[in-house]
């Protein structure tokens, strides 16, 4: 989503980069382009003006200007104020201090609303909750199915009415269903519109009044840009919103609306989410989506998503054939199919410093598509174990046979092994404590 924001960004302070000294018109200069970058990203036109009054304030400091390396303290402080902008503190959950934690989940149709709702009830689940959900959106006639679905899915149950049950009874027998089963929070899917009416916000009122929430969290569909903002700013006027879940974090918009919506709303981003899976949604942590957008990646969120999916002994079994330069294809299968459970093999490169810039490389990009990733992998999947465990059996005569059983080509099979030749240098090397340096390595992340 940031990735022309990114460039831009790069751009215009890489400017200023290798000058010894910076003076103010070289500040003003940079400003401007990161003024335009803001703008064509859809920020808000305040929010973009005052972010950029605030950055010149400091940059033409005397913290920058006598500086022994202004650029770089150009940068930080450009970091600080998108983390400022974006809200500075993560904020989390409130919890109930008696009884099940009341969340409800409203927003336009769309949005990804039921969605949202049930990632979140998966992600109290993973954290050792007990969440219930309960379905009270009967305006639309597959919200109720959808839900019931998507809470088999992720083992989560759901409490469901008839559809002519008022929304606000669905809410309050499911609290009360709550506090008998010992339920740790009730997730109330609420109804959505094509557009904001006063017939919505009244129903919302009044399942606040019998529930008394102890969150609402509004889902702002990111894609929709400044629209999302504006109608988060009206909810926010008519019902007190305590937090907002972004949803389409992995779309091709231009990000303006993240940027915006905390300055704007005065209402904190909670969660973030992206795609269709049913997966828990990412807490929002400012200060590391700040460190995406400068293009210096987030490791400790791509730690948090490894901890989460791989398991230790595997991950500790793997190490040890890695230092022991016996890491065959059975191997790399396995932690392949780990890997993928963390999501796009781009978006994390995207969170590796220095790495975001090699995903975007065309043939990078392209070997990262999930066509390609599926073609290696049917390729591995058509071997037996013991040509996974020993490639150099693979003759001439095996590589059709593993091509025609993959539907790809020699030439791929052959790329293929390679490649795994080069990987299998590589670890031999670090096992040995040097340094690789092999031709081609690029090629490896096909």
């Amino acid at each position: 989503m940031f990735d022309r924001l990114t460039e831009r960004l790069d751009a215009a302070l890489k400017k200023m980069t290798g000058r010894g000294k910076i003076r103010e018109a070289d500040v003003d200069e940079a400003m401007r382009e990161v003024r335009r970058a803001l703008l064509e990203a859809d920020v808000h036109f305040k929010v973009a003006r005052s972010f950029i009054a605030a950055v010149r304030e400091r940059a033409v400091g005397k913290e920058v200007l006598s500086s022994v390396t202004p650029a770089q303290q150009v940068v930080k402080i450009v970091h600080d104020e998108l983390t400022e902008l974006l809200g500075r503190e993560t904020e989390g959950l409130a919890k109930a201090s008696d009884g099940p934690t009341v969340i409800m989940v409203i927003g336009l149709q769309g949005s990804g609303k039921t969605t949202s709702a049930a990632k979140l009830a998966l992600r109290l689940k993973k954290a050792g909750g007990t969440p219930l959900l309960a379905a009270a959106d009967v305006k639309r006639p597959a919200a109720v199915e959808q839900l019931r679905t998507l809470g088999e899915q992720i083992d989560v149950p759901v409490h469901f009415e008839s559809a002519k049950s008022k929304p606000e009874h669905i809410a309050r027998n499911a609290l009360d269903k709550a506090r008998k089963d010992k339920h740790s929070a009730v997730i109330v899917d609420t109804a959505g519109r094509i557009q904001l009416d006063e017939e919505l916000m009244e129903e919302v009122r009044r399942m606040g009044k019998l529930t008394k929430p102890d969150e609402v969290l509004f889902v702002a569909d990111a894609m929709t840009g400044q629209e999302a903002v504006n109608v988060a700013a009206e909810f926010h006027e008519r019902v007190p919103l305590t937090g907002l879940i972004l949803t389409k974090m992995d779309g091709d918009a231009r990000g303006g609306a993240a940027l915006s919506i905390r300055a704007v709303t005065g209402v904190p981003v909670k969660f973030l989410a992206q795609g269709e899976k049913v997966e828990p949604l990412e807490v929002f942590h400012p200060d590391r989506l700040a460190s995406r957008i400068l293009g210096m990646g987030d490791v400790v969120t791509l730690v948090e998503q490894a901890q989460e999916v791989i398991d230790e002994e595997t991950a500790q079994r793997l190490e040890e054939k890695i230092r022991q330069a016996s890491f065959d294809l059975n191997d790399f299968l396995e932690q392949f199919n780990q890997i993928k459970k963390m999501g796009s093999l781009s978006s994390m490169m995207g969170m590796v410093p220095g790495m975001g810039k090699l995903a975007k490389n065309p043939e990078v990009r392209e070997a990262l598509t999930d066509k390609n990733i599926g073609r290696t992998e049917a390729i591995i999947l058509s071997m037996t174990p013991a040509e996974r465990a020993r490639p150099e059996l693979i003759d001439g005569s095996r590589r059709r046979r593993i091509a025609a059983g993959s539907g790809t080509e020699p030439s791929d099979v052959n790329q293929l092994l390679n490649q795994f030749k080069q990987m299998q240098k590589v670890m031999k090397m670090l096992s040995s404590g040097r340094m690789p340096n092999v031709p081609g390595m690029g090629g490896m992340f096909g």
